[in-house]
């Protein structure tokens, strides 16, 4: 007999409501659930690929350990004990910071990891930490640390209400709206278009977004601080300035945003003085206005920059906690209460002293850092959720560096291009399998919602959920730790369930709901839209927001200087990267449901480059930059700016012992061999994805 049950897509950060029919066991259908008040019935391709990942044959369901005879079986108990035993013996050799951790990006998209990953981490006391915030979204936390006191306390468009949206460096019909949950954001889009607003794109690339928009500008990639900082300038000089009263440093952005006349962005952005003055005067005069950058923005040399100016043109022209601007969510979770504030450079890398922010080091650090001999190298690698081979740059050479460690272990569910190399692999249950409460993303979310979901499918008796591994593997841990009151606190959390832990949260929450009353809800419970909250919400100590960070503004000579800089007779291209709404990083290409149809792993360049350079359309071809070569077809397309060519990062499978069958089948070329990882934003330490020097030409014969 079929039944129909609730939960939610967590592939990605729009948390869709979906209903999956069950029968004999099997899930036999994937829709969206009309009743979720944030989804409304919306859905993408990886939602159906749910299924896929519950069947996949080549996902792992018990702990492996590496033999030379190959890949064994071990029981969990024997598993926790084993790991902890050695990582226990590497630090007592080696010191602490012997032990590197990466975490990857779905930890975020499970309560589990989220409520218990933690723990485990702070019990290795290593300093060696790093994840995928590094080479995504850490330029956004970082500016909202400076300017509102908290690393997560990061505004979204209030797109439901706004009249005029101006988007940098994103492609939410791709994304569904990253760093800013909106499922369904090409109805959301549509619905702004019909009321009368306006959408415009800048991006070196006419995306999917692009494409729906009122207006798109190719811009260079790497300027896009160039063009911000013009707006700033452009919309105090006409006096549409109108920051709240509870902000201060105005008079200091005057001062060092006075010389970035439109004119002179003109000369490195490729867009045109005129539109860049008469899109700085419709942002400031729109009824409501909201400016939003995305990893475009992020990933590149001036990340931190460009994020702090987004913030900026919001809160000058009044846009800022406003209705229909840039609003803060309300979660039923408070999650800002339960993570730190952040901090910024407290400690630095060993090799190249590249500041550490909120605990983390920079993830392009992590090869030389493994490599590099001498107090502190790292010895052993702890990675959770994370194929940082594929998704941090320089991947080769970090692939080369795993290699030489004295122990690694991965909580993972498959034998991937990072895993392959670890002694013990500990794989969690897939989502259908697990319960779950969103604590991430409904802090980033344009209406304010809440939602449990029970299981789907029963857990087998062989399988443990990702709590429960990190339980295992922390109680383990503690066993040989002196008792202590610390001990007694982290023995504690590790034991309390993820739905204990979020039905606390619920019940002190603002709203005072719980688990049960979740679960009686048909499809969630809507809280409503976005309210205004400051300054009282402010993280700062004094509640008031300083416009004027001396860690951002000393960077604008460095700005000036490499942005106007005479690039002469270059004819070498930039490289950028580029996502798909049927592709999530590295993680889903094992679905042949997904990955079907026309190959998306191509380099993509504009026609007349390729004429230039005597290449053809479908042609094997090789890219080349500092950091290395890769070999991929090129596709001609008039979607790509002149002197700009994109490469899906994600891809680069079929290497020796990754155990992907349909993966290895699509294995493209991974971006990331050719990022160069000494190439980073030096005030936050992301890594510049974007904007690489490159050279393309014919790949040899043979």
């Amino acid at each position: 007999m079929a039944t129909v049950r609730r939960t939610a897509c967590n592939l990605c950060e729009a948390i869709c409501g979906v209903l999956v029919t069950v029968e004999g066991g099997r899930v036999t259908d994937i829709r969206g659930d009309e009743a979720d008040p944030l989804s409304r019935g919306h859905i993408c391709p990886k939602a159906v690929a749910l299924r896929d990942l519950q069947e996949d044959p080549d996902r792992l369901t018990q702990p492996v350990r590496r033999t030379a005879t190959g890949w064994q079986e071990l029981g969990w108990e024997e598993a926790y004990a084993y790991v902890a035993e050695k990582l226990q013996a590497v630090q007592k050799t080696h010191g602490r910071n012997s032990i590197g951790v990466y975490l990857g990006n779905p930890n975020v998209h499970s309560v589990g990891a989220m409520t218990h990953m933690p723990t485990v981490v702070r019990l290795l006391k290593t300093r060696n930490r790093f994840s995928a915030t590094s080479v995504d979204q850490l330029p956004h936390m970082l500016a909202v640390h400076l300017l509102y006191g908290h690393q997560l306390m990061v505004p979204v468009a209030d797109i439901d209400r706004t009249s005029y949206l101006l988007m940098l460096g994103a492609n939410p019909l791709a994304s569904n709206g990253s760093m800013m949950t909106a499922p369904g954001f090409g109805r959301r889009l549509k619905e702004v278009q019909k009321r009368g607003g306006r959408v415009v794109v800048i991006d070196p690339r006419r995306t999917e977004t692009a494409a729906v928009a009122d207006e798109h500008h190719f811009v260079r990639p790497g300027t896009d601080a160039a063009f911000l900082l013009a707006l700033i300038q452009q919309i105090i000089a006409d006096g549409h300035a109108k920051p709240a009263a509870y902000v201060d440093g105005f008079d200091q952005v005057v001062s060092v945003t006075r010389s970035w006349t439109p004119e002179r962005a003109a000369r490195v952005t490729g867009i045109d003085a005129e539109t860049i003055r008469r899109i700085a005067r419709e942002f400031a005069g729109a009824e409501t206005a909201a400016c939003y950058g995305r990893l475009g923005v992020s990933t590149q040399q001036f990340g931190a920059l460009c994020q702090w100016a987004v913030q900026v043109l919001n809160i000058i022209t009044g846009n800022l906690d406003r209705p229909g601007g840039s609003m803060f969510p309300r979660p039923a979770v408070d999650t800002l209460r339960g993570i730190g504030r952040g901090h910024i450079g407290v400690w630095k890398s060993r090799v190249r002293s590249l500041p550490e922010f909120g605990g983390e080091l920079p993830a392009s650090a992590m090869a030389e850092e493994i490599e590099t001999p001498g107090e502190g190298q790292i010895r052993a690698m702890v990675t959770i959720a994370g194929n940082p081979v594929l998704s941090t740059p320089n991947g080769r050479r970090l692939d080369e560096a795993l290699e030489t460690l004295d122990f690694m272990v991965c909580v993972d569910p498959y034998i991937n291009e990072t895993t392959r190399h670890a002694d013990v692999i500990l794989p969690p249950t897939p989502p259908l399998e697990r319960e779950h409460y969103d604590l991430a993303f409904h802090q980033l979310a344009v209406r304010n919602t809440a939602r449990w979901n029970d299981a789907v499918l029963p857990r087998p008796s062989e399988a443990r959920h990702d709590w429960e591994i990190f339980r295992g593997l922390g109680l383990a841990l503690l066993r040989s730790t002196p008792r202590s009151r610390r001990r007694a606190i982290a023995s504690l959390r590790l034991r309390l369930s993820p739905r204990r832990i979020v039905d606390l949260g619920l019940r002190i929450g603002p709203y005072r709901l719980s688990v049960r009353k979740l679960r009686k809800s048909v499809g969630g419970v809507d809280l409503g839209p976005l309210q205004p909250a400051l300054p009282d919400a402010l993280h700062t100590k004094s509640k008031r927001i300083d416009l004027a960070p001396a860690l951002i503004l000393d960077d604008l000579p460095r700005a000036a200087e490499v942005l106007l800089a005479d690039r002469g007779a270059d004819d070498g291209l930039l490289l950028i990267g580029r996502r798909h709404l049927r592709s999530n990083n590295s993680w889903m290409h094992n679905s042949a449901r997904l990955v079907k149809g026309k190959p998306r792993h191509q380099l993509l360049m504009n026609p007349d480059d390729l004429k230039s350079r005597e290449l053809a359309d479908g042609q094997l071809v090789e890219i080349s930059s500092a950091a290395g070569s890769v070999s991929v077809e090129v596709a001609a397309s008039n979607d790509m700016m002149p002197g700009v060519v994109s490469l899906p990062h994600g891809f680069g499978h079929g290497r020796p012992g990754a155990h992907l069958s349909v993966a290895n089948q699509v294995a493209g070329a991974s971006a990331n061999d050719i990022t160069d990882p000494t190439l980073t934003d030096p005030i936050a330490g992301t890594a510049a994805l974007n904007g690489v020097p490159v050279k393309v030409t014919a790949a040899p014969r043979g």
